[in-house]
């Protein structure tokens, strides 16, 4: 036993985590540099909060096999906050959101956050992913975002008419390198040979935009990163307290608290989708999440969550512990200390350039068809408009839009917003029946009475859940229930729904 009174690994399962975390590490150097860029700080800052996610975050970590870091996510607040607030504040308010969490992880309200509707969180990351690509595509040229999105749209065009094609300056060079580095990522991720399926496109992208840049001995912007990572840790001020008697530095805590914690567990409930294993524990992993930004508010870092990208890329590469994702942290430790002088060499629009991959890609369109085919007009309504007024207005105030229209579910069911649970053994028609409204009010309930029902493979009976009592289910709680089933279903231990309406049927097949 560790002191973390974790289980040393197999060296089987070590050897698989070692494989794995230098994977995540090669998909997470580029991206931690890359989102610190967007978020208009210094690289470094990202790459100690890539350090603090994978050392620290990963032993704490609720949800094992999730990988913390900076996200895009937060990219466009953290930018909004430096621009008005200085880097000085970021400390305060980070110090802030994470006791936050932490408190909220203690209080075990993390299943509350999963019950913000799945139209409104993929909404806020489709505006992200907007306001990402208009900024970024900026920086493809080695220039500085504008300060508001629409602002960095309507200036597109006035960019691409500006180059010229016979006279290259730096802008054409450092254009140039984004284009390259952007077809090299596509190019990869299309053509890549199997043996090599692992490495990441990100990562290929920057090497070539780098060693073209190199070569061709280009003039244009680089990174530009110190010599010890020590030196890049900024720690609170003398006026780091009297920060915290500013109204609007505790609203932005709040916010990148809501924020950070709603991304972390729908990343975490989607890695429980990837894999059989442990479970995430949501309130550990708030827990977690909240130390994690409160070290990155003491160093002067930016804000994590639990990505996505990174998380995945970890299950597909075989981990099977924390010990992937702690080790990848080492691993940035050892380059950024040990080599930072190649860092120093890489294009800032190379960059830019996957920032805005990254960032095109948090428009799922898919997941906007799946809302509309599965459950109608409302929650493709609800992802619409989170969307447009993330990108015209800010983060907040679209979050806050989307949630006030997920009420509307509610209003045709207002006096009858109550989930009734008999619990297993005491139900007349299976192992446990439901009635009354699942909404997304109800949800963390549901959740626990879903987790309750016992395992049973089918050589014992399928555990049967009857359904026939229930007369509302929104789609927050139909997609909870539809990754529970596929998630017995894949463990050998399925459930059998009985007395469920054909729509609901047709919902959560």
């Amino acid at each position: 036993m560790t002191a973390l009174g974790l289980k040393l690994p197999t060296l089987a399962i070590a050897s698989r985590d070692l494989t794995a975390s230098i994977v995540v590490f090669l998909v997470a150097m580029p991206l931690c540099m890359g989102i610190a860029v967007a978020s208009g700080v210094p690289p470094e800052k990202g790459l100690i909060t890539g350090i603090i996610g994978g050392i620290i975050v990963g032993a704490f970590s609720g949800s094992p096999l999730q990988v913390s870091g900076p996200a895009a996510g937060l990219a466009v607040v953290v930018f909004e906050l430096v621009r008005d607030k200085g880097l000085s504040a970021l400390g305060p308010i980070l110090i802030l959101a994470g006791l936050i969490q932490l408190v909220a992880g203690i209080l075990k309200v993390g299943g509350w956050f999963r019950a913000i509707s799945p139209a409104v969180v993929h909404g806020m990351l489709a505006g992200i992913g907007v306001l990402i690509v208009v900024g970024q595509f900026h920086v493809l040229f080695d220039a500085k975002p504008l300060p508001s999105g629409l602002q960095n749209l309507v200036a597109i065009p006035e960019r691409l008419l500006g180059l010229s094609p016979v006279n290259l300056s730096n802008v054409e060079h450092a254009f140039m390198i984004g284009v390259l580095t952007i077809l090299a990522m596509l190019g990869w991720e299309r053509f890549r040979p199997a043996a090599l399926k692992q490495v990441p496109a990100a990562l290929v992208g920057v090497l070539i935009g780098t060693l073209t840049a190199y070569t061709l001995g280009l003039q244009i912007n680089r990174v530009d990163v110190p010599q010890s990572i020590v030196a890049a840790i900024t720690l609170p001020g003398p006026t780091f307290l009297a920060k915290w008697m500013d109204p609007s530095i505790i609203v932005a805590a709040l916010a990148i608290a809501f924020i950070a914690s709603a991304e972390t567990l729908l990343s975490a409930a989607a890695v429980d989708r990837m894999h059989s294993g442990v479970r995430t524990n949501y309130n550990k992993e708030l827990r977690a999440q909240g130390i994690g930004n409160l070290l990155c508010g003491v160093a002067g870092a930016l804000p994590m969550t639990g990505v996505i990208v990174r998380s995945s890329a970890n299950v597909q590469a075989g981990a099977t512990t924390r010990l992937s994702t702690m080790l990848h942290g080492v691993w940035i430790l050892g380059f950024v200390a040990l080599l930072p002088w190649l860092l120093r060499e890489i294009p800032m629009a190379a960059l830019g350039a996957v920032l805005v991959i990254t960032g095109m890609r948090l428009v799922s369109l898919a997941h906007v068809k799946h809302l509309f085919h599965s459950y109608g007009v409302l929650p493709a309504l609800i992802w619409a408009v989170t969307l447009v007024v993330v990108v015209t207005e800010d983060l907040l105030t679209g979050v806050l839009v989307g949630i006030a229209l997920s009420l509307l579910e509610l209003v045709p069911h207002a006096r009858r917003l109550r989930l009734n649970v008999v619990r297993p053994g005491a139900a007349a028609n299976g192992d446990m029946a439901l009635s009354g409204s699942a909404t997304f009010v109800t949800l963390p309930k549901l959740s626990d009475t879903l987790d309750s029902l016992p395992l049973r493979g089918p050589d014992h009976g399928f555990v049967r859940m009857d359904v026939s009592g229930l007369t509302k289910v929104d789609h927050t709680c139909a997609e909870l229930m539809k990754e529970f089933m596929a998630r017995r279903r894949a463990g050998g231990n399925p459930v059998e729904l009985t007395g469920a309406s054909p729509s609901l049927a047709a919902m959560i097949a």
